[in-house]
């Protein structure tokens, strides 16, 4: 499988939840659904509600947070392949999710300095 970089530097592929999906596996996305609605305190999460075709996908399905993501359609506007590849590199909404998601922005910055 193809490595995905989401635009904030995620790696989709490498997501359990991608995975399930992709593999159609009913029953790792019911365990994840049940995992994530006990560590976000979110009791509606079902299995339906979590499957995710990647952030790169034009028509697909994206899970919780994703579809609601600021990252993704500013992004798009702009045109860049990923946030690496922006003028305004380390926008707010990016330093934002970055104090969740380190790994992201080590991935990004490593991305800008292979482009440099």
């Amino acid at each position: 499988m193809e490595q995905m970089i989401a635009y904030c530097g995620l790696e989709c592929t490498g997501c359990p939840v991608y995975k399930a999906t992709q593999a159609n596996d009913k029953v790792a996305l019911e365990e994840i659904a049940a995992q994530w609605r006990k560590a976000f305190n979110m009791p509606d999460i079902t299995a339906d509600s979590i499957l995710c075709d990647g952030c790169l996908t034009t028509d697909g399905r994206r899970s919780g947070y994703c579809r609601s993501c600021k990252i993704r359609p500013c992004a798009t506007e702009r045109g860049v392949g990923n946030c690496a590849a922006c003028d305004d590199y380390a926008c707010h909404n990016l330093r934002d999710f970055f104090k969740h998601a380190p790994e992201a922005e080590q991935r990004l910055d490593a991305l800008r300095v292979a482009r440099a």
